[in-house]
């Protein structure tokens, strides 16, 4: 079984990945935006959401062996958000 990594929002500002993950995300914008020129598409916040949210989701639930408390509780969110979460991303089982 994996160890666990405290998830807590007063750890994580102080543990270097969270600049490497901001800055990921930001490469990603930049790098869309400029994909896309002067007009990108209605829905960029959906669409980021989506893209970062299934990935997440997906990897926490390896994490905890599919346990969906445990992974809920790392997320940070009630275990029923997550059930309709993973049903909305197609990654229930």
């Amino acid at each position: 079984m994996n160890a666990a990594i405290p998830l807590r929002a007063d750890v994580a500002h102080e543990t270097s990945l969270q600049p490497a993950l901001r800055e990921c995300v930001a490469r990603a914008v930049r790098r869309y935006l400029v994909d896309v020129e002067s007009e990108p598409g209605e829905g960029l916040y959906a669409l980021v959401m989506c893209e970062v949210e299934s990935p997440l989701l997906r990897e926490v639930m390896n994490w905890y062996g599919g346990n969906q408390s445990k992974a809920a509780v790392a997320l940070g969110i009630n275990r029923a958000t997550l059930r309709k979460k993973l049903q909305q991303y197609g990654l229930a089982d």
